[in-house]
């Protein structure tokens, strides 16, 4: 059923509401009618004639007709009321019955915000359209009363007006409808990239995800052209019903006078269109060329399931699972399936003077910082809080920009080396599905089962991965502890093909055990490098390097090396230089 014959036959069960609205709304029109007809007799009998108090009275009369029409306008709100409210009770029904049927996640907008939509723009639709047309009919028997002849100079551009505005309006209903589309639809893809800017790059995702957002921007661009080019036709409907009927009646003067058309007659004319037809049609044009289109848009979200209101539910399947990162746009790059070959002489990271501050005026987090890691070391980033542990992460993974220097992985500037390395920050990430999809979700080709049980082994997800009942069984985020999170995206970054892991306080939600089982996972893959955010200052005993980040301080060396030569690193490492569990800022 299309929202047409559900309007007409919504109108049908509501004959009496209709009636009384047309009832208050004569009130309305009565107005309309005496504010030209009363000002122009006052003027023609009145006035010009030498008699003032016939001229008062007949003013008098149009001002006691304003005080009539405002009682019939306050009860056709009453009127409307009756007309819509029904309306929304059964849109609220609707979403709500959809919501707890069919478990549709966008129940809550819908009840929150489309079904307050629809009311108030079907109220204002229903005020408008009912006030144009009994305005307009109050103006048209008032010229009619008048002189007969005004109607021939009124009447022809009005109708053409409002014809043409009529021919448009379905063309303009559409666009709009696109461009609203068009408009949800990138910031919806806005959303979901915003909050997943780090699993992006870490992924290598970027030139995928900016493909999506582009056109998704340029199908915007489009339909706001489209919707652009078409709402000239909609000023020239005003221009031409409202604006045109008033050049004409002050051209033709002359020659209605000279017709026997009076002053007075000549005068209510020109209150009729100035005051009464053309702020009508400028309310309608206005009113039904940009809600009409709204209303009808959240009517067709609202309503579809009314025709299969026992439909099931469609399962999501991992392919369509929305991730807030890798796979918020439906079409995020997958990462390559085999690990690509790094330059053979070039370091795993390179860092040559490099150098970052949070704005202009701001000091520097990290002061020309130069590094040099082999493949398949081992480093640890410790330092005070607020010393650029983790701004050194981002901008080796390329989700920020240095001041100056450079940034090297095996041998590719950062920008260019997103499948070289992954990023597994510290609130990790699990979405809907399988263990094994999150597990593999860096992997496009199939992983073999032995090859992720191993990897599961490694990290020590293994006990975590019998309790949920195997690869297959399906994971609920929500149910997961912070840590079991944190072993999942581990363990996904471990069979994940790039060969530089850099560990944010990656592990800080798992315990001194589980955290040191995982690093030493890391750093035992074949071919891999390892960086670590520590947040336990053991995370530094088990390094091969340990870089200490302390401004203009900044040092690099082994356990042995620091703790004879680096005041900070003692004072980080405690009293006593063997605790394991003692943390870092």
């Amino acid at each position: 059923m299309t929202l047409r014959q559900r309007a007409v036959r919504y109108a049908r069960t509501k004959a009496r509401v209709l009636v009384r609205l047309g009832v208050w709304s004569l009130l309305e029109a009565g107005q309309t009618f005496l504010a030209g007809y009363a000002l122009a007799r006052a003027l023609d009998a009145g006035f010009l004639a030498g008699d003032v108090r016939t001229g008062l009275l007949w003013l008098g009369a149009a001002g006691a007709a304003v005080v009539v029409g405002a009682v019939g306008t306050g009860r056709v709100y009453g009127v409307v009321a009756a007309l819509v409210e029904p309306v929304r009770d059964r849109l609220v029904t609707k979403v709500v019955r959809r919501g707890v049927r069919a478990a549709d996640p966008g129940a809550l907008s819908g009840l929150t915000q489309q079904v307050e939509i629809a009311r108030d723009t079907l109220a204002g639709l229903v005020l408008v359209s009912r006030s144009f047309l009994f305005t307009a009919a109050g103006a048209l028997i008032g010229l009619f009363s008048l002189d007969p002849l005004l109607l021939a100079v009124v009447v022809p551009p009005l109708l053409a007006g409002v014809a043409l505005f009529a021919a448009t309006l379905r063309p303009l209903a559409r666009r709009q409808e696109a461009f609203l589309v068009a408009d949800e639809a990138l910031a919806e893809d806005l959303g979901a990239v915003g909050p997943g800017l780090r699993d992006i790059t870490a992924t290598g995702a970027e030139s995928r995800v900016a493909r999506s957002l582009d056109r998704r921007i340029g199908a915007e661009l489009r339909t706001a052209r489209s919707l652009a080019r078409w709402s000239p036709a909609r000023v020239a409907a005003l221009a031409l019903g409202g604006e045109v009927p008033l050049i004409l009646l002050l051209v033709a003067a002359p020659w209605l006078l000279r017709r026997g058309v009076t002053p007075g007659a000549l005068l209510g004319a020109l209150a009729y269109v100035g005051q009464s037809l053309y702020p009508a049609l400028q309310n309608l044009v206005h009113g039904l060329g940009t809600s009409g289109a709204r209303l009808t848009v959240v009517l067709r979200r609202l309503l579809p399931l009314e025709r299969e209101p026992h439909a099931p539910v469609k399962e999501a399947s991992p392919a369509t699972e929305a991730s807030p990162a890798t796979e918020a746009p439906s079409d995020t790059e997958a990462p390559p399936a085999a690990k690509p070959s790094p330059e053979p002489a070039a370091p795993a990271l390179a860092l040559s003077g490099l150098r970052f501050a949070y704005g202009p005026a701001s000091e520097p987090v990290l002061h020309g910082l130069d590094l040099a890691l082999p493949p398949g070391t081992h480093l640890a980033v410790v330092g005070p809080s607020g010393t650029g542990k983790s701004t050194l992460t981002a901008l080796i993974a390329g989700l920020l920009a240095p001041d100056a220097g450079t940034t090297h992985v095996h041998g590719r500037p950062a920008p260019d080396a997103t499948a070289l390395r992954t990023l597994i920050p510290q609130e990790a990430y699990v979405h809907g599905g399988t263990l094994a999809e999150n597990l593999t979700l860096h992997r496009p080709d199939p992983v073999p089962e032995d090859e992720l049980l191993a990897a599961a082994d490694a990290v020590g997800l293994t006990p975590l991965l019998t309790a949920l009942g195997g690869p297959d069984a399906r994971v609920d985020p929500t149910a997961l502890s912070a840590g079991e999170r944190q072993l999942v995206a581990l363990t996904r970054a471990y069979l994940s093909p790039a060969p530089l892991a850099l560990l944010d306080e990656a592990t800080c939600h798992l315990d001194a055990e589980a955290e040191e089982r995982a690093e030493r996972a890391f750093a035992a893959r074949p071919g891999g490098t390892l960086v670590v955010v520590a947040h336990r200052m053991s995370s530094a005993r088990r390094a091969d390097l340990v870089l200490v980040l302390d401004g203009a301080r900044t040092v690099c060396g082994t356990h042995a090396e620091l703790l004879a030569a680096s005041p900070l690193y003692r004072d980080l490492m405690g009293d006593w230089a063997g605790a394991s569990d003692a943390r870092v800022g």
